[in-house]
C-alpha cells in the first residue's frame, strides 16, 4: 500500500477514535464540571464587584473557557481506558499510538471549539463587536488543538485512576490562567511578570482575542499564532513519545 494511503487510513482512524470519545466521554459528570461549570465560577468570582467593560471581561472568559473545556477530557481517556480495560481492544486494532493520540486531540479540540461559541454568544449579546472573526475563529481552533495536545502530555503517566490525572492537569491549569494576562493585562505587568506570561500558550490566545475584540495587543497577530502553532507542534509530539514509551507499563 502507497505511503499516502498508508496516511489516509491512519487518519480515518483517527476521526473513528474522536467519534468514539466524543460518545463515551463528553456526557460524564466530571467534564460538564472541569469544563464548563470550573471556568464560568472561576470568571464570575474575578468579576464580580469589578467595573469593567464587557469588551475586557469576553476575551478573558472566552480563553478560560478554550483551555478548561479542551482539557476536559484529554488528560483522563488514557486513565480511563486502562481502568475500564477497554485499552488493549484499541491497541489490538491495527493503529499506532499517533493514530490515537491525535483522534482523542481531535475530539477534546472539537469539545472545547464548540463550547467556546458560548462566550462568543454572551458577548455579542452584550454588545461586544468581533472586530476580526475569521482570525479569532482561526485562533480558537489552534489553540483548542495546542490545549488538547497538553492535556495528553498529562495522561502520559501510565495509571488508571483518572482523579490523580485531573489533580495534576487542574495545577496546572490554574496556574497557566494567573499568568496569562486574563486578569491582569499584559502591558500592566512588571518585566518579569512579562517574561513569566510568555512562556504561557494561553497568553497568547488570551493576546489574540483581546485585539480580535478590543483592536489592539500586546505582541502582533502573526506572532500569536505562529507561538501557538509553535505550542500545538511541540506538545502532540511530546505526548506521542511519552505515550509510546509508557504504552506497555498500562497493561
Amino acid at each position: 500500500m502507497a505511503t499516502s494511503q498508508v496516511y489516509l487510513e491512519q487518519l480515518r482512524r483517527s476521526f473513528a477514535i474522536a467519534k468514539k470519545d466524543i460518545r463515551v466521554y463528553y456526557s460524564k459528570g466530571p467534564v460538564v464540571i472541569s469544563g464548563i461549570l470550573f471556568p464560568a465560577s472561576l470568571f464570575l468570582a474575578f468579576c464580580m464587584g469589578r467595573h469593567m467593560s464587557m469588551s475586557f471581561l469576553i476575551p478573558g472568559l472566552l480563553a478560560i473557557t478554550l483551555l478548561f473545556t479542551a482539557t476536559a477530557v484529554s488528560p483522563v481517556v488514557a486513565p480511563w481506558e486502562t481502568m475500564m480495560r477497554t485499552l488493549e481492544r484499541l491497541v489490538s486494532c491495527p493503529v499506532v499510538v499517533s493514530t490515537i493520540i491525535f483522534g482523542d486531540m481531535l475530539a477534546s479540540s472539537i469539545f472545547g471549539v464548540a463550547i467556546s461559541i458560548v462566550p462568543i454568544l454572551v458577548g455579542l449579546v452584550a454588545g461586544v463587536n468581533m472586530l476580526h472573526p475569521f482570525i479569532l475563529a482561526l485562533g480558537i481552533i489552534l489553540s483548542a488543538s495546542c490545549f488538547s495536545s497538553l492535556g495528553l502530555i498529562f495522561s502520559s503517566p501510565p495509571t488508571s485512576m483518572p482523579a490523580t490525572i485531573q489533580m495534576l492537569s487542574s495545577i496546572v491549569k490554574f496556574s497557566l490562567v494567573f499568568i496569562s494576562g486574563i486578569f491582569i493585562p499584559l502591558d500592566e505587568l512588571p518585566a518579569w511578570g512579562k517574561g513569566i506570561a510568555s512562556i504561557s500558550p494561553l497568553t497568547y490566545f488570551t493576546d489574540l482575542a483581546r485585539y480580535c475584540v478590543q483592536g489592539n495587543s500586546q505582541y502582533p497577530v502573526f506572532i500569536d499564532l505562529v507561538v501557538i502553532l509553535a505550542f500545538t507542534v511541540l506538545f502532540l509530539v511530546v505526548a506521542i513519545k511519552l505515550h509510546e514509551r509508557n504504552l506497555p507499563k498500562r497493561f
